[in-house]
């Protein structure tokens, strides 16, 4: 009778990426496209319990990112914290804010400032609320909470700038 263990299963979205060497990544990924869209669907169905509109997951980032600090910030500002190359999108999420009454903008010379407004902060902080209420309290729960996700978030901030770079040697092939 054998005891030798399993091999482990790979889950992955596309076999003919998890073939060989490196199968790992093919599973990294995978985890990632299932996160990502679980992720967006959170923030909208969040946004929605907070009273919001019927915001994009880039509109919910970007109204997010210009509450951060409480402080003004440019159109390259938000794509570059983002990291969004498409600069037209967050341009786009930036009118629509607007036109709902939650975010104000300052021209100054050439430069266009954003900032929430009193609206958009306190939509933030129904957010926050909600966010605190369905998904924090169900994360600890899991053991997966304080220095753990930090490190995981620390992982993917690094991982994140090695397909950057790859991306960057591809578009030179």
């Amino acid at each position: 009778m054998s005891t030798a263990p399993k091999p482990r299963r790979r889950i992955v979205s596309s076999r003919h990426l998890a073939d060989g060497e490196g199968w790992e990544a093919s599973e990294f990924e995978y985890g990632l496209i299932i996160a990502g869209n679980a992720f967006n669907r959170w923030m909208q169905r969040c946004m929605s319990a907070a009273g919001g509109l019927d915001l994009s997951p880039l509109e919910i980032l970007v109204l997010h990112n210009v509450n951060h600090r409480a402080r003004e910030k440019r159109l390259t500002d938000i794509a570059f914290l983002l990291n969004i190359e498409d600069i037209h999108t967050v341009n786009y999420a930036l009118r629509k804010l607007l036109k709902h009454g939650l975010l104000e903008s300052e021209k100054r010379g050439k430069e266009v400032f954003y900032s929430t407004s009193e609206d958009g902060s306190a939509l933030c902080e129904r957010y926050r609320d909600v966010r605190n209420q369905c998904l924090l309290e169900g994360i600890e729960r899991t053991g997966l909470s304080g220095e753990k996700l930090s490190e995981i978030a620390s992982a993917l901030r690094t991982l994140s700038g090695h397909y950057d770079q790859a991306g960057r040697s591809a578009a030179s092939l």
